[in-house]
């Protein structure tokens, strides 16, 4: 019996200023948030050794932290000094035609980082917006897009009593439908961004084209107290990482950090 192996999916959880040494230990790859280079000189320290380490780096536009994309000036900037592996090019939360807009214009200006994985970022208020935002990406040539974690027509897609638990089967449907009219390919290359509950990660694993994902939830959870059980959570925590990136070592439960993050793995058999 010939056995068939499935690809590993990379898994980034973004931490507080103090644990950034400690996630070498537990993150295939390196997350980094662009706005924090330039307010955190630890924080930058910490990804230009990484850099020189060759450790895997991804990083964002900061969109989530800052409600609108970093500044296109200082994005290229660190595009030039940190020569990330894969960049996520300026989105717009919800507003599809913005963000394709914006991926247009940073298409173009890959050509100039031939080495790196610019990332396009589906967003959309609709399943058939979502359907046009993933094909105009496609044949602008991305070669790898992400799909965010909250978008509100999750809810509508999968109208769950529990909201956190239907963004999460929402954004399955959304997927498996893209997948089911052939828009996306086996040989595809997507990204999650985040989640709402950590037990969606399971339903995506023995999808081919889900290439990677990140979220901080196992280490916010911990740090709000709540411990992971065997399904996971029902919840999402309501802590973030702008509220607690600078707390001290000494108020984390390393027992429960380090719980969660192995826990993560084992309900989602990552």
């Amino acid at each position: 019996m010939v056995k068939q192996y499935r690809k590993m999916i990379k898994i980034s959880h973004e931490v507080p200023l103090c644990l950034l040494d400690e996630s070498l230990k537990f993150n295939n790859y390196d997350y980094c948030l662009p706005h924090l280079m330039d307010k955190h000189e630890e924080y930058k320290n910490f990804f230009l050794k990484s850099k020189e380490n060759g450790r895997h780096i991804m990083m964002d536009n900061s969109l989530h932290e800052l409600g609108v994309p970093y500044t296109d000036e200082r994005l290229f900037y660190w595009l030039q000094v940190l020569e990330p592996h894969e960049f996520f090019v300026p989105d717009y939360w919800e507003d599809k035609t913005q963000s394709i807009v914006s991926a247009k214009k940073w298409s173009e200006i890959q050509n100039g980082f031939p080495h790196i994985t610019f990332i396009a970022v589906v967003q959309a208020k609709s399943i058939n917006e979502a359907i046009e935002c993933y094909q105009v990406y496609k044949d602008l040539g991305y070669k790898k897009i992400a799909f965010s974690y909250g978008a509100s027509y999750y809810n509508e897609i999968h109208n769950h009593p529990n909201k956190a638990i239907g963004k999460a089967l929402g954004r399955i449907q959304v997927i498996n439908h893209l997948h089911n009219i052939g828009l996306i390919h086996n040989n595809d290359r997507i990204h999650l961004l985040g989640c709402s509950v950590p037990q969606e990660f399971g339903y995506h694993r023995l999808n081919s084209y889900i290439e990677s994902i990140d979220t901080s939830n196992p280490v916010m959870a911990a740090i709000q107290g709540l411990k992971y059980d065997i399904l996971g959570l029902e919840v999402k925590p309501t802590v973030n990482m702008n509220e607690c990136f600078e707390m001290p070592l000494s108020e984390i439960n390393m027992e429960l950090l380090n719980y969660n993050i192995e826990q993560f793995k084992q309900i989602n058999n990552l």
